[in-house]
C-alpha cells in the first residue's frame, strides 16, 4: 500500500514537471564545479578570501539630476523697479567695476609745446642772415630803403634771432616790454639793415626770448660776430652761380664746430635769399635743427647777385 502511494506522487510529480515544459530532476550536468571553468571564469566559483573580487561591468551611472530652473522674476515680483532675485549673502554686494575704456594708441606728440609761446621757454636760436642783393631782388625791397640804395655794397644782414622750438617755433609773446629803448636799439645799429626791422623783430621773436631788449640785442651782435662770412660771400662784384650745397659747404668749412643738419639755405625766384644758422640757447655752440636744414632751395643752380 506504501508502494503504491510513493509511485502515485511519482506519477503526479511528473505530470506536473510535463505541464510547466521542465524536467523534474536536474542532471549532474548542471551543478556547476571546477570541470566546468572555461577561460578562468568559473560559475558560481568562491574567490580565496582576502583578495577583491574582480568588477563587473558597471550599469551605466544615473544621469545628474538637474536643478530646477530658478524661476524668473515677473511685474508681480518686482517692488521700485527691483525684482526678486536670490537670497542676499552675508557678504556685502560689490561695487560694479567701471567699464574698461577700449584700448586706443596715444596720439602722436603735438607739433607745439605745453607751454608755447611762454617767454624763455624755447630749445635753441635760429640766425637768419639775409643775402641784400637777393633780397633786394623781391617785391618787399620797395620798404626796404636804403638797404636798397645803389651803393649800398651790402652783403649779409641780420634779419633775426629767432627762438626755436624743435618742432615749430613762438611768437608774439606776452608780458615784455612792448618797445625796446634807445639805448636797447644802439646794440642793433649795424646789424640790422634797419631800426624798424629791429623793433619788428623784437615785437615777433625778441620777446619770447625772455630776455631784456639790451640783452636781446646784445645776444643779436654776439651772434652775427660768431658767424665768419665765407670769402666767396665777402663783397662779389660780380653776380655767382651755386647751389645750395656749395653754399651749405662754404659755411661748414669757414666755421668748423658747424655741421650739415644745423644750417639750412634759403631762395627766392633762384637766387640766394637767407642763410639760417642753429645755435644754442647759450650761443655758444651750433644745434642740429633737421626741420631748419631741410628747407633747402630747389635742386640746381641758383644766382649769387653781387653787392649793391
Amino acid at each position: 500500500m506504501a508502494g503504491f502511494r510513493l509511485g502515485a506522487r511519482a506519477l503526479a510529480a511528473c505530470l506536473v514537471a510535463a505541464l510547466a515544459g521542465a524536467p523534474a530532476f536536474a542532471s549532474d550536468a548542471a551543478i556547476a564545479g571546477t570541470e566546468n571553468c572555461a577561460l578562468d571564469e568559473c560559475v558560481n566559483e568562491r574567490l580565496p578570501q582576502g583578495l577583491p573580487a574582480e568588477p563587473s561591468a558597471a550599469a551605466p551611472a544615473p544621469a545628474p539630476s538637474t536643478p530646477p530652473t530658478p524661476a524668473v522674476a515677473g511685474a508681480e515680483d518686482c517692488v521700485l523697479d527691483e525684482c526678486a532675485g536670490p537670497e542676499p549673502s552675508a557678504t556685502p554686494p560689490q561695487a560694479d567695476a567701471p567699464a574698461t575704456a577700449p584700448f586706443t594708441p596715444a596720439a602722436a606728440a603735438p607739433a607745439y609745446r605745453r607751454s608755447a609761446n611762454a617767454p624763455g621757454d624755447f630749445d635753441f636760436y635760429v640766425l637768419a642772415l639775409s643775402w641784400s642783393p637777393g633780397f633786394c631782388r623781391t617785391a618787399a625791397a620797395e620798404r626796404a630803403g636804403r638797404q636798397c640804395a645803389p651803393g649800398a655794397g651790402l652783403g649779409f644782414l641780420v634779419h633775426g634771432l629767432w627762438p626755436q622750438y624743435e618742432r615749430g617755433y613762438p611768437q608774439n609773446c606776452p608780458l615784455g616790454a612792448s618797445f625796446p629803448s634807445r639805448i636797447a636799439l644802439q646794440n642793433a645799429a649795424g646789424v640790422y639793415p634797419s631800426e624798424s626791422l629791429a623793433r619788428y623783430e623784437w615785437r615777433k621773436h625778441g620777446v619770447c626770448s625772455g630776455r631784456s631788449p639790451t640783452d636781446y640785442f646784445a645776444d643779436v651782435r654776439r651772434a652775427r660776430e660768431a658767424i665768419v662770412i665765407p670769402p666767396p660771400f665777402a663783397n662779389p662784384a660780380l653776380t655767382q652761380t651755386s647751389t645750395s650745397i656749395d653754399i651749405e659747404r662754404a659755411f661748414i668749412a669757414a666755421n668748423p664746430r658747424l655741421r650739415p643738419g644745423m644750417i639750412g639755405v634759403s631762395c627766392q625766384q633762384s637766387a640766394l635769399q637767407e642763410v639760417r644758422l642753429c645755435l644754442s640757447k647759450d650761443l655758444r655752440d651750433f644745434h642740429a635743427c633737421p626741420e631748419i636744414s631741410r628747407r633747402h632751395c630747389p635742386i640746381g643752380q641758383i644766382a649769387v647777385p653781387p653787392a649793391l
